[in-house]
């Protein structure tokens, strides 16, 4: 898994294309991921490119055949051990659908919501239905993720941020516009499929501080005023 550092490699969950999933190779205990976005996505290797919401480094980028047309050149990423263990990159076959964003730049404006690259664990889409111009999607998820998940918050599912609609013990639900349907990979998804999973970074370090409040009384004061504790 890339190293994507807090203000160093960041992603919005604004989602810039697809890619279609040309081979998984395994590699020793890894496996080469060769992908082609579905336009134009200019990076370099060394890049740090979200994939279906797991931040991973371009290793290579073949040379388009002569007079290639459509879409942009094929993509290659390692992908470590431990990155196969805790997201779904390594349940990708040929011909899949995945999400594609290059790294937040300082300068950008930040659209959607703070994504490392992260994933804090894998869930399972437990309904999918339509209601008007809206799908709504269910998940469950596992506790590691749900302690951050709020109503109205935001998270990231495979790599593209969302507003959390509610959320339960086990499980949330968010609604997807028909943009998001077209410009993801989350349309075709159905019942039963895993997702990639990041919660809000905010949460993580509210806990952080908060697990130091005995320590830390002008921290619990501060926030007690401004309405977190």
């Amino acid at each position: 898994m890339s190293l994507c550092y807090f203000f160093k490699i960041m992603f919005t969950g604004l989602v810039e294309t697809t890619g279609t999933i040309i081979s998984v190779e395994k590699t020793g205990n890894g496996v080469r991921l060769s992908l082609k976005p579905a336009a134009d996505f200019e990076v370099q290797p060394g890049d740090s490119v979200s994939v279906n919401g797991v931040c991973l480094t371009v290793t290579k980028i073949p040379p388009l055949p002569p007079f290639a047309k459509g879409g942009g050149g094929d993509l290659c990423f390692d992908v470590s051990p431990e990155t196969l263990r805790s997201t779904n990159i390594g349940e990708l076959k040929a011909g899949n659908k995945v999400n594609l964003e290059r790294a937040l730049m300082l300068s950008s404006r930040l659209g959607g919501h703070l994504v490392t690259g992260h994933v804090d664990g894998v869930g399972t889409i437990r309904a999918k239905k339509t209601a008007g111009e809206y799908t709504f999607f269910s998940f469950k998820a596992p506790e590691e993720v749900l302690k951050y998940v709020v109503k109205k918050g935001s998270v990231a599912i495979d790599g593209i941020s969302l507003t959390v609609v509610d959320v339960d013990n086990r499980s949330f639900s968010v609604a997807i516009i028909p943009h998001t349907l077209k410009a993801t990979n989350i349309g075709d998804k159905v019942v039963g499929d895993r997702v990639n999973l990041e919660a809000d970074l905010i949460g993580k370090y509210v806990e952080k501080f908060l697990a130091k409040k005995d320590n830390d009384t002008s921290l619990m004061e501060l926030l007690k005023e401004k309405g977190f504790a």
